[in-house]
């Protein structure tokens, strides 16, 4: 019989250091998958379809909702994201844990059809690191980065829904209590 494996949802807001969190603690699990997400937003300079996200039209994204191909998904600054159902569901079944890099508004749906899954909040160490980081990446313009900083307001009102919340004032501190998390 195969058992089954953890499911950590890591979410938080944007410009948190999610991905950076992720690439530490993978450095010490590496039999940890991490589920490539769908979304309709562009591709920003160097990002690989199939790698950093599946990009899809608005079309093909309706389609995968009335499929129920999706475990969830989130509108998020004008942009659907959501985690392809069929992977997540396969590595599960063979035992391989599984982690997932998703919105708070996501979590919150996988909390409600997945409750074995540990649900993780990442936040910054204060608003001014959050503001720094989303402008320094130079990826958005500035409406843009306010639009991420709104929601990232709602998210951090979001934190009491989650099973732990993570400071991410130093990668890899925060990697480790990731860790600690899908061990």
């Amino acid at each position: 019989m195969t058992t089954r494996a953890h499911l950590v949802v890591l979410a938080g807001p944007s410009g948190v250091g999610k991905s950076s969190v992720i690439k530490e603690a993978l450095s010490v699990l590496p039999n940890t998958w991490v589920s490539v997400s769908a979304t309709t937003r562009a591709p920003r300079p160097g990002e690989v379809d199939g790698v950093n996200y599946f990009y899809v039209t608005d079309e093909q994204f309706d389609q995968m909702i009335a499929n129920n191909e999706l475990l969830e998904w989130a509108n998020y600054t004008n942009n659907r994201y959501g985690t392809p159902r069929k992977p997540v569901e396969e590595k599960l079944a063979a035992g391989i844990p599984v982690l997932l890099e998703i919105e708070v508004q996501g979590a919150g749906q996988i909390r409600e059809s997945m409750s074995e899954a540990l649900l993780v909040f990442l936040e910054p160490p204060t608003w001014a690191d959050l503001e720094a980081r989303l402008a320094g990446r130079g990826t958005e313009s500035q409406t843009q980065v306010q639009a991420r900083l709104d929601a990232a307001l709602k998210e951090l009102e979001s934190k009491g829904l989650f099973d732990y919340v993570i400071v991410n004032d130093d990668v890899n501190r925060a990697a480790a209590q990731l860790v600690q998390y899908l061990s």
